[in-house]
């Protein structure tokens, strides 16, 4: 059986709309029965477990149940309450105040749909009250969101980290540039649209009440951060220690879930956590084969010889990840993509930290560049509106993250000099 044969396959599963766990699965099980060399379906099992049997895994579920958790009580809230008292006197500081509650509320949940959720919530009927548009709104919390891939800790990061053994700490390190620069462009993008929005004045008293309520959403990121990059614990146990603190604060400390919430938060991290698992396992055992096969070092072998130019590669691999963060989750394409780009990164010269972190701010617009857009669709069903309606207000945003991207790619500094 030819290797071109999979592509009718794989055509006739996606115009089907078979789930992509299927489709993986299918074309997976055909390798390694009729083209891979010496393989059979025990391999295939043995690929599955030996991928999901890591220790770096454990910290997704942990994350994701952490971010769950934080979403469903009060951090969010707080976080909003200070951002807002904050930025009151600045002109667009509503729009600023869910900018910033985004960026450090991703810096504790590391997702961007989660981020969206929690923040999105309670800022797009103040931003529609307060005059800031029901577009520009739409676009800046979908945007917004994805703050959660580039900001640490990233999900992302460390799915990339299991497909490439890349060092996730490192990829952690090197976020903060981008990801404080994609937050200081939409600030100011903000600013500027928004600068005719009535102000109020600032209030130290609500300044004071504010700070005094949200010290624990702003410890948090300071105590995992802290521990990861001085070395104190490891992203699995920084994983497990954003748990323990989400359990802490918001059943312990403001009581705002009971067990039975939790349980019920838990089981929804589960089934979040039963479409993921089965796609890392199953695109683990590609990568397997790939590499056994050779398909890696046969596509930089033939990618120095169609492009002599660093440019010229950079051009197609960037034309690559956005094609794919646009037509699947960004999920699914770090971890069938990231084993073939990262030889690819390595063999132009590039250092693995900033490529790693190119490809994640390149996916990174793919949750808001439609069709698949997963933000986008979130978006739709959150805020009650058309995926049409939503998908022109994210417009002006993805402008403004293909700049960021540019500045990423141009400027390695931007990443490195974060890592130690």
């Amino acid at each position: 059986m030819s290797g071109l044969m999979l592509l009718p396959v794989f055509l006739v599963m996606t115009f089907f709309r078979q789930n992509v766990i299927l489709t993986l699965a299918v074309l997976i099980g055909l390798i390694h029965i009729f083209i891979a060399r010496n393989s059979s379906v025990e391999y295939l099992i043995q690929d599955l477990w030996f991928t999901l049997d890591r220790e770096l895994f454990l910290s997704i579920p942990m994350f994701i149940f952490a971010g769950v958790i934080m979403s469903s009580g009060s951090i969010s809230a707080r976080l909003v309450r200070l951002m807002r008292a904050i930025t009151s006197p600045i002109p667009g500081g509503l729009a600023i105040a869910t900018i910033l509650a985004m960026a450090i509320f991703s810096s504790i949940s590391g997702s961007a749909i989660v981020t969206m959720m929690a923040v999105g919530t309670l800022m797009y009927p103040a931003l529609v009250k307060s005059g800031y548009g029901v577009k520009f709104s739409l676009g800046l919390l979908c945007s917004g969101g994805t703050l959660g891939v580039i900001i640490p800790p990233s999900i992302l990061m460390i799915l990339y980290g299991l497909s490439t053994d890349v060092s996730v700490t490192r990829m952690f390190m090197a976020g903060w540039g981008p990801g404080l620069l994609m937050v200081g462009i939409l600030c100011l993008y903000a600013f500027i649209r928004n600068r005719h929005v009535e102000t109020t004045p600032i209030d130290p008293k609500e300044v004071w009440e504010a700070l005094k309520s949200g010290i624990t959403a702003l410890l948090m990121p300071v105590i995992l951060m802290g521990g990861i990059y001085s070395g104190i614990f490891t992203v699995t146990e920084a994983a497990a220690v954003s748990l323990l603190y989400a359990l802490v604060v918001e059943v312990l400390l403001f009581r705002n879930l009971g067990p039975r919430q939790v349980f019920d938060l838990g089981l929804d991290t589960v089934k979040l956590l039963g479409s993921l698992m089965p796609l890392v396992a199953f695109a683990g055992s590609l990568n397997v084969i790939l590499q056994y096969e050779g398909v890696p070092q046969a596509l930089v072998a033939w990618t120095q010889s169609t492009f002599t130019q660093d440019w010229q590669m950079l051009v197609m691999v960037n034309l690559l990840l956005l094609g794919a963060g646009a037509l699947m989750d960004e999920s699914s394409a770090i971890i069938i993509l990231a084993p073939l780009l990262a030889p690819l990164g390595a063999a132009y010269g590039y250092d693995p930290i900033h490529f790693a972190v190119m490809v994640i701010v390149n996916l990174q617009i793919g949750y808001v560049m439609p069709p698949v857009a997963l933000s986008v669709i979130v978006a739709t069903s959150v805020f009650k509106q058309s995926f049409m309606t939503v998908s022109r207000a994210v417009m002006p945003f993805i402008g403004l993250m293909l700049l960021v991207l540019l500045i990423t790619i141009m400027v390695p500094e931007l990443s490195l000099s974060f890592v130690k």
